[in-house]
C-alpha cells in the first residue's frame, strides 16, 4: 500500500483502520489513493525511509529503484533482491490494534500487506530465486509472525537504521554469500550525519528528516534506543530542494521533537529553530510538524516566545494559518509519568506532567496549531487510578482545537518483553470511559477543523463531504454504545494472538 493520503497527514490514522460504513473501494479512496507513478512503475514520491535506502544502494552503484507494488510484475525477470519496508505490517502497532481490538475487523493495512505478499509477482519472484529483505520502522512485527517468515520465504529481517548496513547487506546476497536472518542494527552501529545518505527523489508529502533519536528516554518507545542527532540545515535544505524540483511544495520537518532542534539536551535552542524556519519558508509553500513534545513547547514558549515567532515565519511568510502536528499525552498520572516516562516532562517533574500537558495546548490553540494527540492505555503496572487521571486531564482539554486518539499498549523499547496491552489487556470500565471522552472531543473538534482549516481545496470536496458522512455514522454508533454497551461494561480481557490467523480474543463480563 503506497499512498500520500491526498497530501493529508492526518488521513494516515484512517488507513491504519478497517473499512467501516463504506465499501473497501470507498475506503481506500479516502485516505489511500493510488499515488502517481512513471512509465516504470516508480512512485512520483514515496515513503521517507525507503526513499534512504534507495539513495544509499544507488549510491553505492546498485541499479536500486522503489515500485509501486501494483507494477513489480514488470520485474519478475530481472529483480535479484526485493526489499519492503512497512510502517505497520501486521497492525500490531497503534492505532491499528486498537481499531482491530475495538473492530474485530482486520485493519486495512494488514489486508493490503497480506494480498501484497500473496500476489503473483512476489510468488515468481521468490520461485526464481530473489531474495526477500524487509525492515522498517514495524521490522519487529516479524518476530510475532514466525509462520509468515517461513511461508513467505523471507530471507533477511533488518530492525534498526539501515542507511549504512543495507549496503552490506546487498553486496552479500549478490555475492552468495551468507547472511543473518535477523539483523538488529543497536546505537553503537546507528550512522552518523556523514553516512545517512540524501534522498533522489521526492518522499510522501514532502517529508524531510531534521534529527534522529530522543533524549527523553522513554520506556515504551523504540526511538528513545537511538542517539539523537541533529542534521545541518544546508542537508535539509538539499532534500527540500528534490522535493520541491518534483512539484512537491509542501514540506513535513520530520523529527521526535521539532522544537528541540539543534539543542543540546531537553532545552530548546532559539537561535538553531529560528535559523531553520527562516531558511525553510524561503522554499517551500505550506509547512508541518512531524512531531514536538508537550513539555518543550511549554519551556520554548515560556522563556522564549518562541512558539510565536516562529508561527510568525510560518504564517506571515506562507499560505497556511494552521499547522499540523502530532503529539503524545501519553497519560494523565504523575503516578505513571515517574515510572514509564520521567524525562517525558523535563524540564518540568513529573509530578506536574498533567500541568504541562495543558499548558502546551493551550499554547498550541492560542498559535492555530492543531496536534493530533494520542494516550496510551492499558501500561504495564497500570492501576484504575492512573486511567482515572487521564480522565480528568482530557476533561481539562476539552476546550483547546485538537484531535485526541486512545491507544493501547503495545511492547516496544524497553518494554518489548512486558505483558499487557495488545497482548492482553483486562480492558475496564475506566478504559471504555476514556475512549468515550476522547471521541466525543474528537469528533467535536474535527468538525471545526474541517469547516475552518482541513480539506478546503475543491478536488477534496468528495472526500470532505465523506468525512462528514462518516462522522455523522460514528456519532449515531457512540450514542448507541453509550446507552448499552458501555453502561453495562465491568471488564473486557482483549489481546491479539501471535499467531497467522492473528483472532481478536473477547471474554466480556457486564455490569448487572
Amino acid at each position: 500500500m503506497m499512498t500520500n493520503h491526498h497530501r493529508k497527514e492526518f488521513l494516515g490514522f484512517i488507513a491504519t483502520a478497517p473499512p467501516i460504513v463504506f465499501p473497501e473501494s470507498l475506503w481506500m479512496y479516502i485516505c489511500c489513493p493510488k499515488p502517481k507513478v512513471d512509465r516504470y512503475g516508480r512512485p512520483i514520491e514515496a515513503p521517507y525511509g525507503l526513499r534512504k535506502i534507495e539513495a544509499a544502494l544507488q549510491d553505492a552503484g546498485f541499479n536500486a529503484y522503489i515500485i509501486d507494488p501494483d507494477y513489480l510484475n514488470k520485474y519478475v525477470d530481472q529483480a535479484k533482491i526485493l526489499m519492503i519496508g512497512h510502517h505497520d505490517y501486521f497492525a500490531y502497532g497503534p492505532p491499528s490494534s486498537e481499531w482491530w481490538l475495538i473492530t474485530k475487523k482486520e485493519p486495512i493495512n494488514r489486508r493490503s500487506f497480506f494480498k501484497l505478499m500473496e500476489n503473483e509477482a512476489v510468488r515468481v519472484m521468490k520461485k526464481k530465486g530473489v531474495k526477500i529483505v524487509v525492515g522498517g520502522p514495524a521490522a519487529w512485527q516479524w518476530l510475532w509472525e514466525p509462520e509468515l517468515v517461513e511461508k513467505w520465504g523471507i530471507d533477511v529481517i533488518v530492525e534498526g537504521e539501515a542507511d549504512k548496513l543495507i549496503v552490506d547487506i546487498a553486496k552479500k546476497i549478490m555475492d552468495g554469500e551468507p547472511v543473518p536472518r535477523y539483523i538488529s542494527i543497536g546505537a553503537k552501529e546507528s550512522p552518523g550525519i556523514d553516512e545517512i545518505p540524501l534522498i533522489k527523489a521526492p518522499s510522501v508529502n514532502g517529508l524531510v528528516e531534521i534529527t534522529r533519536g530522543c533524549p527523553r528516554g522513554c520506556k515504551f518507545c523504540s526511538v528513545t534506543l537511538r542517539p539523537l542527532r541533529h542534521i545541518p540545515i544546508e542537508r535539509i535544505l538539499k532534500e527540500i530542494e528534490v522535493n520541491i524540483s518534483h512539484g512537491i511544495d509542501h514540506t513535513i520537518l520530520h523529527s521526535e521533537d521539532v522544537v528541540l532542534y539543534g539543542a543540546l539536551g531537553i532545552e530548546p535552542n532559539p537561535d538553531a529553530l529560528i535559523k531553520l524556519h527562516e531558511e525553510v519558508v524561503k522554499k517551500t509553500k505550506t509547512l508541518a510538524w512531524a512531531h514536538a513534545s508537550l513539555a518543550a513547547i511549554a519551556v520554548a514558549q515560556r522563556k522564549h516566545k518562541l512558539i510565536t515567532r516562529v508561527t510568525e515565519i510560518i504564517y506571515s511568510n506562507l499560505n497556511q494559518n494552521y499547522l499540523g502536528v502530532e503529539v503524545g499525552i501519553e497519560t494523565g498520572s504523575p503516578r505513571l509519568a515517574q515510572i514509564i516516562m520521567p524525562a517525558k516532562a523535563m524540564p518540568f517533574k513529573p509530578t506536574d506532567w498533567p500541568n504541562v500537558v495543558e499548558e502546551a495546548f493551550s499554547i498550541m490553540h492560542d498559535h492555530n496549531i492543531i496536534p493530533a494527540a494520542t494516550f496510551i492505555l492499558g501500561f504495564p503496572g497500570e492501576e484504575p487510578e492512573d486511567v482515572v487521571k487521564t480522565i480528568e486531564l482530557l476533561e481539562r482539554l476539552k476546550n483547546y482545537r485538537s484531535v485526541i486518539v486512545p491507544m493501547i499498549f503495545v511492547p516496544m523499547g524497553a518494554l518489548k518483553s512486558s505483558e499487557g496491552g495488545i497482548t492482553g489487556l483486562n480492558f475496564t470500565h475506566e478504559h471504555a470511559e476514556a475512549m468515550r471522552i476522547a471521541f466525543w472531543h474528537t469528533v467535536r473538534w474535527a468538525e471545526d477543523i474541517i469547516n475552518r482549516y482541513y480539506l478546503s481545496k475543491a478536488y477534496l470536496m468528495p472526500v470532505r463531504a465523506l468525512l462528514k458522512l462518516f462522522l455523522i455514522y460514528a456519532k449515531k454508533k457512540m450514542k448507541e454504545l453509550e446507552k448499552g454497551f458501555i453502561s453495562r461494561l465491568e471488564s473486557i480481557n482483549l489481546s491479539l494472538s501471535r499467531s497467522s490467523d492473528s483472532s481478536v480474543a473477547l471474554e466480556m463480563v457486564c455490569r448487572n
